[in-house]
């Protein structure tokens, strides 16, 4: 409702009441001009009056147009003395960048009307806004209402009704109210120009200024002032190739305690969103917005993304304390060095930095590998969940291998872990988390060497991290234990050493087992002590995986990956490893010994690596280490295995001894038949095919094809397989199909189902009209051949009393077949682990024709010629090294020398391929008699510690007694291990 009231006075001018109206106002009375509604058209001379221009001039005119324009309930409202301050001073508006401010106190204090004129290029919402409330914050205002007028001037007008309570509003300054709505109405650039000038000083100022001002998204000026804008440039700014991205944590003012922002700068395009938010969460955080402001700048166009996060556990952090790992940690994940996961939980909840966090991790790789019943997310959770353990834990791994204590410090240092380890573990209620937290304390306690604390020559740390245990004093590892293992891990590889004694040697493999590839490990390395009998150092073994990149990533890329990754492998080895200089051990630098001197480190080819000996020679190089070539055996100054076809033709002994006991002659006379495992271009699958001209090759398959010949023509086939022998990369496929037996065929293994011959089912005892490719290979494992021949890659045979889990080789469970369903008659194993000790026992037992029983001894003595020729090689070279080194012959003779070599070293090993299976035929052959002294061998070494018959299944005391009721002695496979033990 609108009120007007008029005052009554008496003779004397003494106020004596008051005419009140009250209703609405007309639209007339804001719509007429003044001079039509007499109250206003008298305030409006009057206020002309006081002007005193002269009639119809141009300040009159201009008088008289303001206040037509006034908000016209001032204009009933104010008083003349109110309303001519105004007029003039708007009149007055001359400075097109000034900000000017008139307002207007109520007569009863329910309101101040402000009219604020805004330079026209300065006026903007978010402008309006900010005056807006810094009127209401003045006045002691409880809210406003505003109305915005644009014309002809340089000037828009606000008018902002600021509703107070009576008595309530403040004593104004008003001219530096103007002045403080002036500095709001400053624009961004403006301030950032000057903030920017204060900070850096003209020069560089200028120059940012120049670079990046045009260059900021309006987004970015809304949500941020311009000191945070500076900040935010110069750090833009610091972005290089070397440095492209940068990380920066922080909490502002009024956020909670749990809340926390963090900006990440880059270059180029901006990183995706589903690319960042898994690494933020994999911290314990939760994203609740992300924006991204994207700076055009011409040479070079740079982004800013804004993160909002909230902590999904703690409730608070130290930002003082975790902010720098934090931005460290994600600046390493990103830049690939630090992989991402869940214990990264433990940098912003702890004190714990990015490598120490990398320590737990490694070490949760290794207790996942050793096979304790538990998963990575249960070891991650409890970490995270008893963090001040966590901490105490990496605690306890800095007193004990860090180098920089000395020996009373670190004993001092240890004992107080230890001490307030075994306190915090006995209040852990969960009995699961407490094994988990114990394993990691026994992992630490058992731990000889790291390389945790040395650097590159760069002085950077290394890309890899190396930790040496003693495997006896880890009470949870499966057995067999080792005397040593080391472990490397890094993102890209992950990878296990495995040695039976100081001088130890054996192969590096290239493992596709990504979930349990020591295991695999510790299978060959059982293989290789056995091996190793032959020779003076016991048996070792290694392996590791590709974690970054598959086949599938293309054959070039994969093996470039691998060789690479083998290469950091070695390096972590050798970072633990002591050297040799002029006949004195050297240690390695910046590293803690809880063990001897321990120089001895040998490596060999194995699968996936048979041409990796010159890449393991040139890293030893690189080390000085003191075998120099002598440190991977077979590379290009070396026995070439394949070349010399050694380890086939040492199992090769083994296969003629089986047929000679059979009364067979394969090698002059007696034609054979044979089901292959592997492909020609195969070292020991191709050379073995080509041992005996009278092989009738009736099937093979390998991870690609199955290749069947009912009836093959020894001579003809004999030569199509040195043909694929002698091509490159060659496979089933590339065989002369037309030199194949009726019935026969080439046939992929992704066929979904293959038709079985007429031929095929008399050659292979076959029944089903067809058969898909992984039913056709069990069929042919259990086929009647005279010869198994395993050239390949895998484990296909087991015992009726495993499961395929017990084998742990998934990727042939479709195909493998129990010992006692395969009716060859021999079962020759070129190959490594191609049956379990179990099933070469159940096939000798119970497979072969009839049933009766099958020959065959085992992997680690049919295939034990190449570990032989490497040792030769090996002790060659270090006995000519020596030679070499005090002059007395060059490098070149002793290539020479070494070559010329080849033949005797080649009848020097297979003479023990010959030797070592007539020592098993020959306990064999009386094996009933001779099973009471086999029982006592087994005992003595069971005693002396130095076997474990469980381990490896030689039978109980209760089977011996049966056997020896039956008339039944030890069979091939168990004489084998109790010949290498003896």
């Amino acid at each position: 409702m609108d009120f007007l009231g008029i005052h009554k006075y008496d003779a004397s001018g003494r106020l004596v009441g008051e005419y009140r109206f009250i209703g609405l106002f007309t639209s007339q009375a804001y719509q007429l001009s003044v001079q039509h509604i007499p109250l206003l058209r008298e305030k409006a001379n009057k206020i002309m009056e006081k002007a005193d221009f002269p009639t119809n001039g141009y300040n009159y005119h201009k008088y008289m147009h303001i206040i037509n324009t006034l908000p016209r309930d001032d204009l009933f409202q104010a008083s003349i003395d109110e309303l001519y301050p105004i007029v003039s001073g708007i009149a007055q508006l001359k400075d097109k960048k000034r900000l000017r401010l008139f307002s207007r106190v109520d007569h009863y204090q329910r309101f101040v009307s402000c009219l604020v004129y805004i330079p026209r290029d300065k006026f903007n919402t978010s402008m309006r806004m900010r005056m807006q409330q810094a009127l209401v914050d003045a006045f002691n205002g409880i809210s406003s209402g505003f109305t915005t007028e644009f014309d002809e001037s340089d000037h828009a007008r606000v008018h902002v009704h600021v509703r107070t309570e009576p008595g309530q509003i403040n004593d104004v300054d008003l001219e530096q109210l103007e002045d403080d709505l002036n500095a709001l109405m400053e624009g961004w650039s403006d301030q950032y120009q000057q903030v920017m000038l204060e900070t850096l000083g003209e020069q560089k100022a200028n120059s940012l200024f120049k670079r990046y001002l045009h260059t900021i998204p309006a987004a970015y000026k809304e949500r941020f002032d311009v000191r945070t804008g500076v900040t935010d440039t110069k750090r833009l700014a610091s972005l290089s190739r070397s440095n492209p991205m940068i990380w920066k944590l922080y909490q502002s003012t009024g956020d909670e305690s749990n809340q926390l922002h963090l900006k990440l700068y880059g270059l180029d395009k901006p990183t995706i969103l589903s690319n960042i938010l898994p690494i933020l969460e994999d911290f314990g955080v939760s994203v609740v917005s992300a924006q991204t402001y994207e700076f055009e700048v011409p040479e070079q166009p740079m982004w800013l993304q804004e993160y909002e996060l909230t902590l999904h556990n703690a409730k608070s952090i130290d930002l003082a304390v975790v902010r720098e790992q934090f931005e460290d940690s994600l600046a390493q994940i990103w830049a690939g060095r630090v992989e991402s996961d869940s214990l990264n939980e433990l940098i912003l909840a702890t004190r714990l930095g990015t490598f120490e966090v990398v320590i737990l991790r490694a070490l949760m790789r290794y207790i996942l590998q050793a096979k304790a019943p538990f998963s990575s997310q249960y070891i991650k959770q409890t970490l995270v969940k008893n963090g001040d353990i966590a901490v105490m834990i990496a605690d306890l791994f800095d007193a004990r291998m860090n180098p920089e204590y000395s020996e009373q410090e670190r004993v001092s240092k240890t004992a107080a872990c230890q001490e307030q380890l075994k306190t915090a573990l006995a209040n852990v209620e969960s009995l699961d988390e407490d094994r988990i937290l114990r394993w990691y304390l026994d992992l630490i306690n058992a731990m000889l060497r790291t390389n945790f604390y040395q650097c590159d020559s760069d002085g950077n740390r290394k890309d890899r991290l190396s930790f040496k245990f003693a495997a006896s004093e880890i009470p949870n590892l499966p057995k067999p234990k080792p005397m040593f293992e080391i472990f490397v891990y890094s993102p890209r590889v992950e990878a296990i050493h495995l040695r039976g004694g100081k001088v130890a040697r054996g192969g590096l493999r290239w493992s596709d087992r990504m979930e349990d590839f020591r295991t695999e490990v510790l299978g060959l390395v059982k293989a290789q002590m056995v091996k190793n009998a032959v020779i003076v150092p016991v048996g070792s073994k290694g392996g590791f995986i590709v974690k970054q990149k598959s086949p599938a990533d293309g054959r070039d890329a994969f093996q470039k990956e691998g060789i690479e990754c083998y290469q950091t492998f070695l390096r972590g080895m050798l970072d633990v490893t002591d050297n040799l200089v002029d006949g004195k051990v050297v240690h390695p630098d910046n590293t803690v010994r809880h063990d001897e001197d321990d120089p001895y480190l040998v490596v060999a080819a194995d699968k996936g690596t048979a041409s990796f000996s010159d890449i393991a020679n040139g890293v030893a190089a690189e080390y000085g280490f003191w075998l120099d070539d002598a440190f991977a055996s077979g590379g290009s100054v070396g026995y070439d295995h394949k070349a010399m076809g050694i380890t086939a033709r040492g199992a090769w002994e083994s296969v003629k001894r089986h047929f000679r006991m059979l009364g067979m002659n394969i090698q002059n006379k007696d034609d054979f038949t044979v089901v292959g495992i592997g492909d020609m271009s195969g070292d020991v699958f191709g050379n073995g095919m080509l041992l005996s001209k009278h092989i009738k090759l009736q099937a093979a398959f390998n991870h690609l094809h199955i290749f069947i010949d009912p009836n093959p023509d020894t001579q003809a086939s004999y030569a199509e397989r040195e043909r694929l022998f002698n091509l490159s990369r060659s496979t089933w496929d590339d065989y002369d199909k037309s030199l194949i037996s009726q019935g026969g065929g080439v046939f992929s293994r992704q066929d979904k189902s293959i038709s079985i011959s007429d031929e095929m089912k008399a050659a292979f005892d076959i029944e089903e009209d067809s058969l898909n490719p992984n039913e056709l290979i069990s069929r042919l494992l259990k086929a009647p051949v005279d010869l198994i021949w395993n050239g390949g890659i895998g484990t296909y045979v087991k015992s009726k009393d495993e499961s395929h889990a017990d084998v742990g080789d998934r990727a042939n469970d479709a195909v493998r077949v129990n010992g006692e369903d395969i009716r060859a008659k021999v079962l020759g194993e070129g190959g490594n682990l191609g049956c379990t000790q179990r099933g070469r026992i159940e096939f000798a037992l119970q497979g072969g024709p009839d049933n009766q029983g099958g020959q065959l001894y085992t992997d680690a003595i049919d295939n034990s010629a190449g570990v032989n020729c490497s040792d030769h090689e090996v002790n060659i070279k270090i006995l000519l090294g020596k030679v070499v080194e005090q002059g007395d012959m060059t490098t070149k003779q002793r290539n020479e020398l070494l070559k010329s070599m080849t033949d005797e070293v080649a009848q020097l090993v297979l003479r023990q391929n010959y030797l070592q299976p007539q020592a098993i035929e020959l306990s064999h052959l009386d094996g009933a008699d001779n099973l009471t002294d086999h029982k006592r061998i087994i005992d003595y070494l069971e005693a002396e510690g130095r076997l474990d018959r469980a381990i490896e299944f030689l039978p109980s005391d209760e089977i011996i007694e049966q056997r020896m009721a039956a008339g039944t002695g030890m069979t091939r496979p168990e004489l084998s291990v109790i010949l290498a033990y003896g």
